[in-house]
């Protein structure tokens, strides 16, 4: 039951933003296994989308929508660079951020 009100924060935005911080972790402790180094500029990028989408998910952010676009681009070309190791979570959060931004619009 609904009250009329909306949320402050996007569910969908967040969840981008949560699932991309959290795969940085994933993929830190995935290569320190096989005892090599992250890609300094895959972990900087999928920073980047979390903090766009993070920024994303507050509804009265001004530039709310150009975020979660960004955000969303990033994640989908960041988990087809990764499809085949930790790329599949990550481009299901760029989705998210794509479906949080038409989403924006309205």
């Amino acid at each position: 039951m609904t009250t009329g009100r909306r949320q402050r924060w996007d569910p969908l935005a967040a969840s981008a933003a949560l699932l991309a911080a959290i795969m940085i972790g994933v993929y830190a402790a995935v290569l320190s296994r096989q005892d090599e180094q992250p890609a300094v500029w895959f972990v900087a990028a999928l920073a980047v989308a979390a903090l766009l989408a993070g920024y994303g998910a507050a509804r009265s952010a001004r530039l709310r929508r150009p975020a979660l676009s960004v955000a969303g681009s990033m994640m989908v070309a960041l988990g087809l660079l990764g499809i085949l190791s930790i790329g599949l979570p990550i481009l299901g959060g760029g989705v998210l951020a794509l479906v949080a931004a038409v989403r924006a619009a309205r």
